[in-house]
């Protein structure tokens, strides 16, 4: 590895998260009154989803190199494809992508490093760019990332703003095995800035922890006001189906009440139809003793 920048930058983005700063100026102290140190000095502390994508590429380098294999591959099949296809080359992308997130996640779990769900989303989100956008793909193969990346695979995106370095482009991280890392800096003597950096380390570590206790609250936040609307609307709909329910049973309460009075009625109809037949029969037997006696008078 030519560059000494980018040899130390590897060793230091393959340490955990909270050893990261005080190893930085650790070396930055070592390399004084050069160029180099200006250059470490310089360089950020990454994310945590940055973190786990970087702790998957050292970890896992083949499955990582596979996923851009997969990318580059899919990348050049797409242009012909129809729309069916496409649409089914994205749920396969999202599946691997999902898959190795998941895998991600896992390695950081082993090293002790809680990821949340929207952390998840991140390193999801960036193995997605790396899929779709090459030069994210080598961005992700540095281990040297030190923001979370997105691509739509149609606008160019600035990976020069989540790389440590502008070199890095181009460099693969070198992989590291499952045992702890060792310190970068080994004492014989006790170090007289311990405290001051055991202090700022505790900050890290406090900050990062309340970075995920906003977002835990804010998601829990979010939650809760959906229970709430969720359980109004349901208070709602039962106010309305108690209404309903009561104006049913007036409705029954009516037809019955009408069926009593169509009863009557029927049984009125047909007193008043035997009423008619009688007077019709006695009308017309007045009729035929008139027309009987008429004649007789002409006689």
């Amino acid at each position: 590895m030519a560059d000494p920048v980018l040899e130390l930058a590897d060793e230091l983005y393959a340490l955990p998260p909270g050893d990261f700063t005080a190893a930085r100026d650790a070396r930055a102290r070592a390399h004084k009154g050069t160029d180099l140190a200006a250059a470490l000095k310089a360089l950020r502390k990454p994310s945590t989803a940055a973190w786990v994508v970087n702790l998957l590429v050292r970890r896992e380098a083949a499955q990582v190199d596979q996923v851009l294999s997969v990318g580059s591959a899919l990348r050049e099949a797409q242009a012909g494809m129809s729309a069916d296809q496409l649409r089914a080359l994205t749920r396969q992308r999202r599946q691997l992508t999902a898959a190795v997130t998941q895998q991600a996640r896992s390695l950081a779990a082993e090293a002790g490093v809680r990821v949340t769900q929207a952390v998840a989303d991140q390193v999801e989100a960036t193995l997605t760019a790396a899929v779709l956008d090459e030069r994210c793909g080598a961005a992700v193969r540095s281990g040297l990332l030190v923001g979370p990346l997105a691509s739509t695979g149609v606008d160019e995106v600035d990976v020069a703003a989540a790389l440590a370095l502008p070199a890095a482009l181009g460099h693969a991280a070198a992989p590291r095995e499952a045992a702890p890392t060792p310190r970068p800096e080994l004492r014989v003597v006790p170090d007289p800035e311990a405290d001051a950096k055991a202090l700022a380390s505790a900050q890290e570590t406090l900050d990062a922890a309340e970075e995920t206790l906003a977002a835990a609250t804010g998601e829990h936040e979010q939650a809760q006001a959906h229970v709430q609307e969720l359980e109004a609307r349901s208070m709602q709909l039962q106010a309305d189906l108690d209404e309903l329910r009561r104006r049913v049973a007036e409705t029954e309460a009516r037809a019955e009440q009408v069926d009593d009075e169509l009863d009557d009625a029927e049984d009125a109809r047909g007193e008043a139809a035997g009423a008619l037949e009688a007077a019709r029969a006695e009308r017309d037997a007045a009729a035929a003793a008139r027309d009987r006696l008429r004649p007789a008078r002409a006689r």
